[in-house]
């Protein structure tokens, strides 16, 4: 799996629920295959995504859609205070320590 990892200054985290919620369609068709929506313990005002796909292409491809479509756009992003970091990330290791 390849993981587009997402961190995100945004206004309100319910407002930005809502509007990543309204995009599920275009997750699914993008190829996600599981997503974790966290909130830092120490910032209410962030969001940390990861979104898992099978390929590192289609990781790029979505951040490239997300970059050019949907956070340019203020209708799916006025929860956003700044711009987004992004990285693709790669499995190194994984492993059960129970």
């Amino acid at each position: 799996m390849t993981t587009l990892h997402i961190e995100a200054p945004v206004t309100d985290f319910d407002l930005f629920k809502r509007q990543f919620d309204r995009n599920a369609e275009l997750r699914r068709e993008a190829g996600v295959r599981h997503y974790r929506v966290q909130r830092p313990v120490d910032d209410p005002a962030a969001v940390v995504i990861d979104l898992d796909f099978p390929t590192v292409e289609q990781a790029e491809g979505f951040l490239n859609t997300m970059r050019t479509k949907i956070w340019p756009d203020k209708e799916r992003s006025s929860s956003l205070t700044g711009p987004p970091r992004t990285r693709i990330l790669e499995p190194a290791e994984e492993k059960d320590v129970t």
